[in-house]
């Protein structure tokens, strides 16, 4: 076993595979960078390009580049607010106000370190306990399912702690626009109206788009002409607001850990994604932290979060693709797209019949975690340089980047339209105070929950009762005690903040 281990990493460690990393973490992350190009689509590109390399260096450079497109998406969601993939949406959420306070460089550098952070803990669990973890997801049926996206539904309340019901009233938005299409099973219209656009539903990346990046523009035009003629972002000249210290990182790694841990569980059931690992982690940050107030105004954890469990999903997507030769989502089949033309074919027999691919796959996943962190590195100082032009020259550009990001995905004008209505859709929101989060996170999950609940039903229809279908499964059970704990605790909390604004609301009136 040690010589196939060591024959593995001689693959990896060659220098043509190397040079395939550092090429595809570099071309990654300029990809990334580019509003409306995911990491899928970065694959996809260079799926076509690996037929005609080495194996061992089309695929290292297929990962390089699909790690180097996760970081770079994030520096374009905290710099000019616009996420490069879905999966950075919720790094906007606290970049944007880094930087808007001369802390862009600190931002991206805590994005950085959790990226890397999380993206080499979700792959030790890969190479460590993909059996155990596969066993785990592999248990994980609709009921489960269902389970898993009511908490996280539940959780929403609490990312707009003092006007729960606007939190509420934002999610139902949500489910309703995923609700938008035919319906799954039955092909009937929902809500289209006719129009055979509204047929696939609303696209995810031009709702995305809209919401979080046009809506910020038509903001900021609202502001007077002296705002507009300064520059973009401006980065203070302190040396301690472009730079995470150790001190700072030290401090992150409970949070880091919780959100890598989430990304990784997230990862390794087929069908969530990154981007719901993010919100996940963003959620569940806020709701720990002690300073949950600074939430959405320029947190560190909101940008540390949201980027660990994004990239703790890249490798742990990998975990039922190599033990069962299942792809996880669509950047995991693309890579299964890949191995398949190089002649690799995962699954649990690959693990005693020819490991050594294996061991070399592993061995450039944790290089190109560190190329990842060299290269990021230097492009931060370069990404600096491009957002130093005035407001009323960039914002254009963001609506030109946002309409064309949108129009790429499936060159249909109508993304582009409704690109700007959900723009228009988000203004209206924050000039009414409606926190945007839980109305995209319902929107998101909408697609899973009704899929799932429909199963679960068709499941227990066949089975003998609720009661019988519950005891038959251990995992959801689990589950259950766990949802029914943190429900108490959250009323408790919630009723504990409604007390305490009563009580300081009667003692300003008393004054």
């Amino acid at each position: 076993m040690l010589s196939q281990i060591l024959e593995g990493m001689s693959l990896a460690l060659h220098v043509d595979a190397l040079l395939g990393i550092v090429i595809g973490v570099a071309v990654g992350q300029v990809l990334g960078a580019i509003p409306g190009l995911t990491a899928s689509m970065a694959v996809a590109l260079l799926i076509p390009f690996t037929f005609y390399f080495d194996p061992w260096v089309g695929i290292p450079m297929m990962l390089g580049m699909f790690k180097g497109s996760l970081f770079g998406s994030s520096m374009a969601a905290i710099l000019i607010r616009t996420p490069g993939a879905p999966a950075a949406a919720a790094t906007v959420l606290d970049g944007g106000p880094l930087a808007d306070q001369g802390k862009g460089g600190k931002a991206m550098q805590t994005a950085l370190a959790a990226s890397v952070f999380g993206d080499t803990f979700s792959d030790i669990c890969l190479i460590l306990a993909s059996g155990v973890l596969a066993a785990i997801a592999i248990r994980f049926g609709p009921g489960e399912y269902v389970l898993l996206i009511a908490f996280s539904l539940l959780t929403l309340a609490s990312l707009s702690g003092k006007s729960a019901w606007k939190a509420t009233v934002a999610t139902l938005l949500g489910l309703v626009f995923g609700a938008i299409g035919l319906d799954p099973m039955l092909g009937t219209e929902r809500l289209t109206f006719g129009q055979l656009d509204l047929f696939d539903g609303l696209g995810l990346i031009p709702v995305l788009i809209g919401v979080l990046a046009v809506s910020e523009v038509f903001m900021q035009m609202g502001k007077p002409l002296t705002h507009l003629a300064s520059k973009t972002v401006e980065f203070s000249a302190k040396r301690e607001d472009n730079r995470l210290s150790w001190l700072e990182f030290r401090g992150l790694l409970p949070c880091l850990t919780r959100s890598s841990v989430i990304g990784t569980i997230v990862g390794a059931l087929p069908g969530l994604g990154a981007t719901i690992a993010a919100f996940l982690a963003y959620n569940d940050a806020r709701n720990i932290s002690r300073t949950p107030e600074k939430f959405g105004k320029g947190a560190l954890e909101g940008v540390a979060a949201p980027e660990a469990a994004n990239n703790a999903v890249s490798g742990s997507n990998m975990i039922p693709l190599l033990a069962f030769g299942i792809p996880g989502d669509v950047a995991a089949a693309l890579i299964l797209g890949a191995f398949l033309i190089q002649g690799i074919t995962p699954g649990p027999v690959a693990f005693q019949a020819n490991p050594v691919p294996l061991y070399a796959i592993f061995t450039a996943m944790l290089l190109a975690n560190a190329v990842n962190f060299g290269i990021g590195k230097a492009f931060i100082p370069l990404a600096k340089r491009m957002v130093a032009v005035p407001k009323r020259l960039l914002f254009p550009g963001v609506l030109i980047i946002a309409s064309a990001g949108a129009y790429a995905i499936r060159g249909s004008l109508f993304d582009v339209q409704l690109t700007l209505v959900s723009g228009a859709v988000g203004y209206a929101m924050l000039r009414l105070g409606f926190p945007p989060v839980p109305m995209l996170i319902g929107f998101i999950l909408t697609p899973i929950l009704e899929k799932s609940l429909r199963q679960t039903v068709l499941v227990v229809s066949a089975a003998d009762g609720w009661l019988d279908y519950v005891l038959s499964r251990p995992v959801l059970m689990v589950l259950l005690v766990l949802f029914a704990a943190v429900s108490v605790m959250m009323l408790r909390k919630r009723m504990q903040f409604v007390r305490q604004s009563t009580g300081a609301g009667d003692l300003a009136s008393d004054e």
